[in-house]
């Protein structure tokens, strides 16, 4: 997999911490969120620290209240290492998309005293159908892993806390325009799935249950709506944090998308919380070969096919370690529900060995390369210059038109 080695000539001898806190006053605060007491303080607690307003000390590179960039509190972390991988993911509330990423980082739950790099959900936190992740949420493990938590799509709790009295949106999502709180939540996505697919080399999507495609229609969105946005390598450091594009920055952008296809993460498509009777067989396989057929003409599957003859080559000795197959161009994966008891029937896989085979196989994957080497300090101040593109993107702005001109959203 490139970038992810733990003895490479490129790593620094100083590696970031296995759980990132930016400050030692940070402490009693990430611990109160993970606390699972369920005294009677920690609901205040907890929703406390849910405000926008006490988000201080957050690591967030993006915040739900502005709806920026934030770079200065992850940076410290980061070293001129060129050998890295970055790994996203993006899904609804409840899925485990904190789990899947603690399970990517390396998380050992058996630790005693050990906090999980990313909140997972709690009962309490189900229970009152608040959302754990705000924003996108970055760590990184000491194999150069960056891995990117983002907040849940079409989420009610989300919709909840950016609403006014009057139907619009607290927050600006598209270069300070106006907005309904539906729409600018149905952007919200959109805007995540462009980002995190600009700036990863992987994107894991999850969906929820069998036959929920709500995030193949997202990623289809994103797949259209992506043109024009570059990968972090391909922005000159001198690029102007701002909305307003020069004309010398326009001309480069044009040479960048004159150069070919653009770039676009790898993504991996995982269905999670399956019952004992989806997974049989030919269910799976009918759900493989409608994702294949999904996706033919998309970009995905350009860039799966560029990815798998890289790794056919790669590994030609080794056909077990190749991800692609006859049957599908795209990697799709299958999540059992977690049983308390660590259960399940006989002719299928547990819910822990399906996750540790799904960190396996991901980990093992031969991903894209951005167009340039960059260095981990450098693909963060790029991909803030990234989030600007998306931000401002007339593309997304024209889809947004759209969809107000439709009557699907009020004004």
């Amino acid at each position: 997999m490139a970038g992810v080695t733990s003895s490479s000539s490129n790593t620094t001898p100083s590696l970031a911490p296995k759980i990132l806190l930016a400050k030692p006053a940070l402490v009693s605060s990430s611990a109160a969120k993970f606390n699972r007491s369920g005294a009677d303080d920690d609901s205040a607690s907890s929703l406390s620290l849910r405000s926008r307003n006490l988000a201080v000390g957050s690591l967030n590179l993006i915040s739900d209240s502005s709806w920026d960039f934030h770079s200065d509190r992850f940076l410290p972390f980061l070293t001129d290492n060129t050998d890295f991988t970055v790994i996203g993911v993006i899904g609804p509330p409840g899925v485990g998309k904190s789990t899947i990423l603690n399970e990517l980082y390396g998380f050992d739950g058996t630790s005693p005293g050990m906090l999980p790099p990313f909140t997972i959900e709690s009962e309490e936190t189900r229970a009152s159908a608040r959302h754990c992740t705000v924003g996108i949420e970055p760590r990184i493990s000491n194999e150069r892993i960056i891995l990117l938590d983002s907040q849940p799509v079409f989420s009610p709790s989300v919709l909840a806390e950016m609403i006014r009295p009057d139907g619009s949106s607290t927050i600006s999502i598209l270069g300070g325009e106006s907005l309904s709180a539906e729409l600018a939540h149905e952007l919200m996505g959109i805007q995540l799935g462009v980002f995190l697919t600009s700036i990863c080399h992987i994107v894991v999507v999850v969906s929820d249950g069998l036959h929920d495609l709500n995030m193949w229609n997202l990623m289809s969105t994103v797949d259209l709506l992506k043109h024009g946005i570059p990968d972090p390598s391909s922005l000159s450091l001198s690029y102007p944090q701002s909305s307003n594009l020069g004309s010398s920055d326009k001309e480069n952008k044009d040479k960048i998308q004159e150069g070919g296809e653009e770039y676009v993460a790898t993504p991996v498509f995982v269905h999670a919380k399956l019952h004992d009777q989806d997974l049989a067989p030919h269910n799976l396989a009918h759900l493989k070969k409608g994702l294949t057929r999904y996706f033919v003409s998309s970009s995905f599957v350009r860039s799966k096919n560029r990815c798998a003859v890289k790794h056919h080559n790669k590994n030609s000795g080794n056909p077990s370690s190749q991800i692609c197959d006859s049957d599908s161009e795209l990697n799709l994966f299958f999540l059992p529900y977690e049983r308390k008891d660590g259960s399940t029937k006989a002719q299928y896989n547990s819910y822990a060995t399906m996750l540790w085979k799904i960190r396996d196989q991901i980990l093992s994957m031969d991903t894209p390369s951005f167009s340039r080497t960059l260095s981990e300090r450098d693909w963060l101040k790029n991909s803030a210059k990234v989030w600007d593109l998306v931000k401002n993107s007339p593309i997304i702005a024209e889809y947004s038109r759209t969809l107000q001109s439709s009557g699907m959203f009020r004004r």
